[in-house]
């Protein structure tokens, strides 16, 4: 991506190195990610994401770790908070302009960049969730070791990658701002667990549609996007697809327990954004099959 000469945002909180709380006892976090990012990233749900992983074993006991205090950042660190502010920046200058043509306004989530854990009002996370937006405070949490996860478990690298990461819980975040959070969330509760599955799938295509859209309007004001970018960001939606990461995972895929859709699907939603900058389209309106 260009993005030599872009502002940083201002709405962030770095509270890298300066966090407490539960901190999982594993051998490694690769193996939780591949677990929690199948039931994260639909809203701050970390509730399902700790129980999902107690109940598959890949949490060896919690720890209660104090970390506070400030740290040195190696330059890759610092380097990639630039990178998310940057990001960050740009999802703001597109949106604030896209609300404003549905005559509405946008009002910027917070980025909260941590270390180990962090207390959100969705409740307290590890690291091990990966990164995931909080409606209750209108903000993302992310921890960047998350890019070097993704690099070496998953094999999605590249700016353009990690900029989708952050572009999808922003995505979350105009859901929210637009109602359809909220309310799809509220069907949920009322749902037994195979339906309200189907409902985070539209929930998670939406915001990655909504990734799109934003890297849409950001390549046209800025000529951002570089000669295989739109390819690092296809390869990050692929692998993040359910049924990657559960083959991945345990060899076989379970559509039932689908929260976020396939890999097919991630990455058509992606792409449809990104080629038409659409407002007017939605999961929502769209048969499973359509999907």
């Amino acid at each position: 991506m260009r993005l030599s000469g872009r502002r940083e945002s201002n709405n962030v909180e770095d509270r890298r190195g300066m966090s407490t709380g539960a901190k999982a006892g594993i051998g490694g976090i690769g193996g939780i990610i591949l677990i929690a990012i199948i039931t994260l990233m639909s809203g701050g749900n970390i509730g399902d994401v700790v129980n999902n992983v107690v109940q598959q074993g890949a949490m060896g006991g919690v720890q209660e770790e104090q970390t506070t205090g400030q740290r040195e950042f190696t330059a890759e660190e610092q380097e990639l908070a630039k990178f998310s502010r940057q990001i960050l920046a740009g999802t703001e200058d597109v949106w604030t302009k896209v609300f404003q043509q549905m005559g509405r306004k946008y009002t910027p989530p917070t980025l909260v960049l941590f270390t180990g854990s962090v207390n959100s009002a969705c409740g307290n996370a590890t690291s091990a969730v990966g990164p995931f937006y909080c409606s209750g405070d209108q903000k993302l949490y992310i921890d960047l070791s998350f890019f070097t996860t993704m690099k070496r478990s998953l094999g999605a690298d590249g700016d353009f990658a990690y900029a989708y990461v952050i572009a999808h819980e922003v995505g979350h975040h105009v859901e929210h701002l637009l109602g359809i959070l909220d309310k799809a969330h509220q069907q949920m509760s009322q749902m037994d667990k195979t339906e309200a599955n189907r409902v985070s799938v539209r929930l998670e295509l939406l915001a990655d549609y909504y990734a799109g859209v934003w890297a849409h309007y950001d390549n046209e004001e800025y000529q951002s996007l570089e000669d295989g970018d739109i390819e690092e960001a296809i390869r990050c939606a692929e692998v993040i697809g359910d049924n990657y990461l559960q083959e991945k995972a345990q060899g076989y895929s379970q559509p039932e327990s689908f929260t976020h859709g396939t890999s097919r699907q991630r990455m058509r939603w992606q792409k449809l954004g990104l080629q038409t900058g659409d407002m007017n389209t939605t999961t929502f309106n769209r048969s499973e099959a359509e999907l």
